[in-house]
């Protein structure tokens, strides 16, 4: 026989979860105002601000700026902590708290549900399939809760196990989160372009997965990731290779320094060239967020743009998405 089922919400002792006919977004560290702004040019009534999370109101909105969105939540009111912790494991097992305020009694709330584990992800691993919810304490005896949510990792935030000794930099974290939020990666057998290369942190991830990388910038390469087999570097900038000087690409990656309009014309030049089968783009911002050129990229068909955990004040454009 089947293991018994879980204790029903409806039941007396599982208060019922009411639907609050909104959505929730998380926002990155220090860009709560960057995820208002565009959440307002997305034409989203906001109802309410609880530390990061930004309730909207309607259906969700691919919104680029969250970190984390919370599907369909839902408010349950509690009388107790036990009552709390009860509550959502009636909904489901695996639950990651977002705690504003009332720490203490949020912490309790959590230690009254099962463990999950947070382990770093040792790269390539894949990303985590298990559901994992999100919760809040909106007030003492309020629950904001939401059972499915955007991201497999607790508030959006990958961790992974590091290589403190090889890249040169710590921007190959961000190429790692990349390809984990994508579900695949260049390989033994794929020929890919890395622009803006200098000094290598992204070279150095894509010859560790196997394939053959051509490193460009004007800058040099960290020798020791110049001298790695499968790696060829070019010294000239990334804007002035053409693609029909280059052939055909599996994936052009660009960490590039430069202003996210320049960006656009270059990915719409390869783009239209046919020759590249997966990007991955970082669009880095000056002091304000340049919004328009972020709608350009998301307007891309087929392609998905993101803030990730390890980005600071920039996206990354991905195609296919």
């Amino acid at each position: 026989m089947s293991d018994a089922a879980p204790p029903s919400p409806q039941s007396p002792s599982a208060p019922v979860g009411t639907t609050v006919g909104a959505t929730a977004y998380l926002a990155p560290e220090d860009h709560l105002d960057t995820l208002l702004e565009e959440l307002a040019r997305a034409g989203a009534t906001v109802r309410r601000v609880h530390g990061r999370l930004v309730l909207a109101e309607g259906a969700t909105r691919p919104i680029a700026w969250a970190q984390n969105t919370w599907f369909d939540p839902v408010t349950i009111p509690i009388a107790s902590i036990k009552q709390g912790a009860k509550a959502l494991r009636a909904i489901q097992r695996n639950w990651s708290p977002h705690i504003v305020a009332h720490h203490g009694r949020a912490k309790l709330i959590q230690e009254n549900l099962p463990h999950v584990s947070a382990k770093p992800l040792a790269f390539p691993a894949p990303a985590p399939t298990a559901p994992l919810g999100s919760w809040t304490l909106l007030d003492e005896t309020t629950i904001l809760a939401a059972a499915r949510c955007s991201s497999p990792f607790p508030n959006g935030e990958v961790r992974f196990v590091e290589d403190r000794e090889t890249p040169p930099n710590r921007a190959y974290l961000k190429l790692w989160e990349a390809f984990t939020v994508l579900g695949r990666h260049p390989g033994p057998g794929d020929r890919c372009l890395d622009l803006g290369a200098s000094p290598g942190g992204w070279t150095w991830v894509i010859q560790s997965l196997g394939a053959a990388v051509t490193a460009v910038d004007k800058a040099p390469l960290d020798p020791r990731i110049a001298g790695l087999p499968g790696v060829s570097v070019r010294r000239e900038s990334a804007f002035g290779l053409s693609p029909e000087d280059v052939g055909p690409v599996d994936w052009l990656c660009c960490d590039v320094i430069c202003y996210p309009t320049r960006l656009l014309a270059m990915v719409r030049r390869w783009m239209e060239a046919g020759s590249v089968r997966n990007f991955v783009c970082t669009l880095k911002f000056q002091a304000a967020t340049d919004h328009e050129s972020a709608e350009a990229f998301a307007a891309i068909p087929g392609s998905r743009l993101v803030h990730l955990s390890h980005n600071k004040h920039e996206l990354t454009w991905m195609w296919p998405g």
